[in-house]
C-alpha cells in the first residue's frame, strides 16, 4: 500500500461519510501498473460517485482505453464537503480511487461535462489537485486537461480552464488522442508544442487558447477565429457511425455503495430524428445508428453474468423508435424473466404504438411508466414538433393500468415559445384525466407523478434564438398549478427556477462568463445541482462584480443572422436546417421523422444535400 493511499484509508476515510466511494477496488474495476504504460489518463467526472458511476459514458470510456495495453485509465469523482475539508487540512491532493495517484502526475485529466451547473466543481477539483485553474497558468509539469460530453458542444464559458475540448463521441476521438499524444510524447514536444500539434491534427478538437474572440459594441460576438494557419476554422463533432462494430463494456464496474441508477444499461440505439426543436442531444446526435436485436442480447447476457445486476435499462434518446423493439422484448423477456431481471426503459415516446408497450413490458416488477409529453396541448406540440395526440396517450395508460401498472410519470416543460394560461390549465387536466383513467380500469384513481422544468434554449436547436421566460413567470406557473392540482395522489415536482435559471445562461455562453464562473467558484459556489449546496444570490454577486448583465444571455431575442459563440463547432446538423426550423414552429408546421418520411435536409448524413456543408 502506497503512502498515501494508507494515510488516506487509516486518517481520513474514517471520519467521512459512505467512505466506500473513497476507496476504489470494486468489481471488474482495473488496476494497472503505471511503468508498464505510455500514457496515463484520469476520468474525471465532476459530480459525487453515486451519480458519476451511473453514467453509462464514464463506464465505456474507462473500458475503452484499459483495453488498451499503452493505457492506464482510472476514474475521480468530485468529493463531498466532509471528505474535502478533511483532505484541505490535511494537504492530500485529489487522487484517482484505482491506485490513489494524485492527479497531477497524470498525462491528461479528462472532464465529462454533463450539465451546465457543474462548472464550478471542475474548477474546485483542479485546484484540489493542486492544478493551475486558469489554463494559462499551466506549466510543463502539468498535465492536460480536456473535457468532452453534452456541454462541450458549447464549450466557451469554460474556454479559460480547459486546454482541448474533444467535440462528439469519445469512443472515435479518445483512442486516436492516444496515439497521437504517444508519439508527441516520444518526440519530446514541450506541453504547448502538444497542444498546438493536437489542435492541427485532430478535427474534433478545440483549443480555446488558439482562438481569438471579437465583439461588436452590442455585446453580441462578432467571430472566433484561429490565431495560427493549420487550425481548423470549424470543429467537426465526431461520431460513431455503427454501434455494433464499436466497444461496449461488458464488465461494467459494480459499485460497493448505493448509486443513482444501480443497474446495467445498454444502449440500444444512438441517435434520434423525431425532431423536438428543443432536444439538444436530439438534434447534435443524428442520425439514427441502431444495434442489430443479436448485438443488445449478447451485450445483456454478458453484462449480466459478469455483475449480478437485477435490472436492465434499454436506452436510447427514443427508445420507442427503436425498429426492432418487439422481437428484441420478446426475446429479453424470453431470457430475463426466468432468472428474476427486471427489463426497464428510462421514458416512452407517446405514438400509437403506446398501447402495445405495456404488454412488452412484461417486468419482474412493475414500477412507474414513464413518458414525456413535454406539452399538454396540441398548439404547443405543434410549436415543439411534439407529433402527439391526447388519444393515444390515453389509451397507452389505459393499457399500463389495465397490464397492472398503478404509477405514471409524466414530464412536462414550462415557458415554451407561445405559451398561454391555458397551456398551463391543460397540464393540470391531462394529469386529473390520467388520474381518472385507472378508475375505470380498477376502481381507484391512478397516481400521477408530473415532473415540471423550466423551459431551457439549448445551442445547436431551432430553439436557440429563442428568449428563456423570466423568474417571476415561472414562479406565477408553480403556484398556478400547485392551485389547480388538488388530488393527493397527483404530486407535482418543481425544478429549481434559480437554478434553471442560471443553466440558461450557461448554455448559449460566452467566454465572458468564464470570469463570472471563477469569482462564484472563490466564493463558495459548488455542487450547484443540489438544491442543498445552491447559493443564487452568491452568482447574482459574481454577475455583479463582473458587471455582466445575465439577463442579456437568458431572456433575450436573438437575430437570425446574430454570430453565436458555438458557430464554430459542427454537430452535423446545419444552421440554415434550424433556422428553417425555428420558422416553422411559428408557423405550427410539423416537420416529421426523415426514417418514415423525406429527407430535411438537416446535414447529418449523406441522404441530406447539406452533406457536405456539414462536413
Amino acid at each position: 500500500m502506497n503512502t498515501l493511499k494508507h494515510f488516506v484509508t487509516e486518517n481520513i476515510l474514517p471520519c467521512v461519510e459512505m467512505p466506500g466511494q473513497y476507496i476504489g477496488g470494486e468489481w471488474n474495476s482495473i488496476t494497472k501498473d503505471h511503468a508498464d504504460s505510455e500514457v496515463k489518463i484520469v476520468l474525471a467526472f465532476p459530480d459525487t460517485y453515486s451519480i458519476g458511476m451511473s453514467h453509462l459514458g464514464i463506464q465505456i470510456l474507462y473500458g475503452l482505453l484499459n483495453d488498451r495495453k499503452d493505457t492506464v485509465c482510472e476514474r475521480v469523482f468530485a468529493p463531498l464537503e466532509d471528505m474535502e475539508l478533511l483532505m484541505r487540512k490535511h494537504q492530500i491532493p485529489l487522487f484517482s480511487l484505482e491506485t490513489y495517484t494524485p492527479l497531477k502526475e497524470f498525462d491528461m485529466v479528462g472532464f465529462s461535462l454533463q450539465y451546465e451547473l457543474s462548472y464550478t466543481n471542475v474548477l474546485n477539483m483542479l485546484d484540489l489537485s493542486g492544478i493551475p485553474i486558469i489554463a494559462s497558468e499551466r506549466n510543463e509539469t502539468d498535465p492536460l486537461v480536456i473535457a468532452g460530453g453534452p456541454a462541450a458542444i458549447s464549450p466557451e464559458p469554460m474556454a479559460d480552464f480547459i486546454d482541448i475540448f474533444l467535440v462528439g463521441d469519445g469512443e472515435e476521438s479518445l483512442p486516436q488522442l492516444i496515439e497521437l499524444y504517444k508519439d508527441m510524447k516520444q518526440r519530446g514536444l514541450s506541453r504547448k508544442e502538444r497542444i498546438i500539434s493536437l489542435a492541427q491534427t485532430l478535427r474534433n478538437a478545440y483549443t480555446p487558447s488558439l482562438y481569438t474572440v471579437s465583439y461588436h459594441l452590442d455585446n453580441t460576438l462578432r467571430e472566433i477565429r484561429p490565431k495560427l494557419s493549420g487550425l481548423p476554422s470549424t470543429i467537426r463533432s465526431a461520431s460513431v457511425r455503427d454501434l455494433n462494430k464499436t466497444y461496449y463494456p461488458t464488465k461494467p464496474i459494480v459499485p460497493y455503495v448505493k448509486t443513482i441508477h444501480d443497474r446495467i444499461t445498454i444502449e440500444v440505439m444512438r441517435g434520434c430524428t423525431q425532431g423536438c426543436r428543443f432536444c439538444q442531444a436530439g438534434m447534435s446526435k443524428r442520425p439514427t445508428r441502431p444495434r442489430t436485436v443479436e448485438n443488445v442480447l449478447k451485450l445483456s447476457e454478458l453484462s449480466y453474468a459478469n455483475t449480478g445486476h437485477n435490472e436492465i435499462s434499454l436506452a436510447s434518446l427514443s427508445i420507442s423508435d427503436y425498429p426492432f423493439l418487439k422481437p428484441l422484448m420478446e426475446q429479453m423477456n424470453c431470457i430475463f424473466t426466468r432468472k428474476q431481471v427486471n427489463i426497464s426503459f428510462p421514458s416512452l415516446r407517446v405514438n400509437e404504438q403506446l398501447v402495445l408497450l405495456p404488454s412488452m413490458l412484461n417486468t419482474v416488477r412493475k414500477s412507474g411508466l414513464t413518458l414525456a409529453p413535454e406539452a399538454a396541448t396540441q398548439n404547443l406540440r405543434k410549436i415543439i414538433n411534439k407529433n402527439i395526440t391526447d388519444e393515444d396517450l390515453y389509451r397507452g395508460i389505459e393499457e399500463a393500468f389495465k397490464q397492472g401498472w398503478n404509477l405514471v410519470k409524466l414530464y412536462f416543460m414550462i415557458g415554451l415559445p407561445t405559451e398561454t394560461d391555458d397551456d398551463i390549465d391543460a397540464i393540470a387536466r391531462l394529469a386529473y384525466n390520467i388520474s381518472d383513467l385507472r378508475k375505470g380500469v380498477c376502481g381507484s384513481f391512478g397516481q400521477v407523478n408530473i415532473s415540471i422544468a423550466p423551459f431551457v434554449p439549448k445551442a445547436h436547436t431551432p430553439f436557440q434564438w429563442q428568449p428563456m421566460i423570466t423568474l417571476e413567470r415561472i414562479k406565477e406557473i408553480r403556484n398556478t398549478l400547485f392551485k389547480r392540482i388538488q388530488r393527493k395522489c397527483i404530486r407535482i415536482k418543481f425544478h429549481n427556477a434559480e437554478r434553471s435559471i442560471l443553466e440558461g445562461i450557461f448554455a448559449r455562453g460566452d467566454r465572458r462568463l468564464g470570469e463570472v464562473i471563477f469569482m462564484a467558484w472563490q466564493d463558495g459556489c459548488k455542487f450547484d445541482a443540489w438544491e442543498e449546496h445552491f447559493k443564487f444570490q452568491k452568482w447574482l454577486d459574481a454577475f455583479h462584480k463582473a458587471g455582466i448583465d445575465w439577463s442579456f444571455y437568458a431572456h433575450r431575442q436573438r437575430n437570425e443572422d446574430e454570430v453565436f459563440p458555438w458557430d464554430h463547432i459542427n454537430c452535423g446538423v446545419v444552421k440554415p436546417f434550424l433556422i428553417e426550423e425555428n420558422r416553422k414552429s411559428s408557423n405550427r408546421e410539423f416537420t416529421l421523422d426523415c426514417r418514415t418520411d423525406n429527407c430535411p435536409d438537416c446535414g447529418s448524413c449523406a441522404r441530406s444535400k447539406n452533406f457536405c456543408a456539414a462536413e
